[in-house]
């Protein structure tokens, strides 16, 4: 059934009139009586008595008005609707993101973004990069912001990536170590150290990176949470790696010194979303406010790759 049928039937049963409702509606007075004969023969029901002057609903018109007004008010609903998420007045936007980007740049993001559309519901999920993958393919995220060396991002399933930026690494040093003063320090001149890890396995954290330097981190402690680790380090008890976008966390009694990015895998921060779907606008408009506030940041941070032109 087209909804034309039906609105033509509307405008017929308000005016009284196929003449009146062809005026209305811009139409012939041909097409009305077309639109009504093809209603009346899937309904297998006269819907109007053919008077003198104009026309009345029979019975089953009567009882077919309401239905009629009932579903052209929800295409009408329907369209609002639509017309609301196209220009972001409605909608949604699931986002995910590792511990890290927590700090600063997805809840300046979200607040940037929902300063500028209200009326889109964001909802947020922390979990690690392998957990989130995953999630975005099945279509329980609608954005993840990911992180990864190269050999890590290629691994993950077949995603839609947005570069949002490099971020190298500083490790996190007890106040008195004998590197604490250094302006630099290469990742194998920590080969001997005591690391804290979120995870016993290191393909599975940020030092990683020393698998690929030719030594093996040894793990003296796992700490999960963030601030744990820090913790941890400040005790003297070993070391960690501080992604860039995190050194603003960083507690006061902890030194942080810069690793030569030139000697070591710089991990990548992408944005990314379901492949071979067109994201939703709101989805669309939120990736381009995380690239905006990366941005911003890596100027704010002074965020330097030596060696690296991305």
């Amino acid at each position: 059934m087209e909804t034309a049928w039906l609105e033509v039937f509307r405008a017929i049963a308000r005016t009284g009139s196929f003449t009146a409702a062809a005026k209305d509606l811009g139409y012939t007075q041909s097409a009305i009586s077309r639109h009504v004969a093809a209603l009346e023969s899937e309904m297998d029901a006269v819907l109007f008595h053919r008077l003198a002057r104009g026309v009345r609903l029979t019975e089953p018109g009567r009882f077919l008005l309401g239905h009629a007004e009932a579903v052209l008010a929800r295409l009408n609903e329907a369209k609002k609707d639509i017309g609301d998420v196209r220009r972001l007045a409605a909608g949604r936007v699931r986002v995910g993101s590792f511990a890290t980007v927590g700090v600063t740049l997805v809840p300046q993001a979200i607040a940037r973004f929902t300063a500028a559309h209200p009326d889109v519901t964001v909802t947020h999920l922390d979990d690690l990069t392998r957990q989130l993958a995953p999630r975005v393919a099945r279509d329980e995220l609608d954005v993840a912001v990911l992180n990864g060396y190269p050999p890590q991002i290629a691994a993950l399933p077949p995603l839609s990536l947005r570069k949002l930026c490099d971020e190298p690494m500083s490790v996190a040093l007890p106040a008195g170590h004998r590197l604490a003063d250094r302006r630099r320090v290469r990742l194998t001149e920590l080969a001997d150290e005591n690391w804290i890890a979120g995870n016993p396995t290191p393909e599975d954290t940020l030092i990683s990176a020393a698998l690929r330097q030719g030594f093996a981190p040894r793990i003296a402690y796992v700490a999960r949470e963030w601030t744990a680790k820090q913790g941890f380090v400040a005790a003297g008890l070993g070391v960690t790696l501080i992604p860039a976008l995190a050194a603003a966390s960083i507690r006061p009694d902890i030194a942080l010194v810069p690793v030569d990015s030139a000697t070591t895998p710089v991990r990548g921060i992408y944005a990314a979303t379901a492949p071979e779907i067109e994201p939703a606008p709101a989805v669309r408009a939120f990736v381009d406010v995380l690239c905006a506030q990366a941005e911003r940041l890596v100027k704010e941070l002074n965020i330097q790759i030596p060696g690296n032109r991305n």
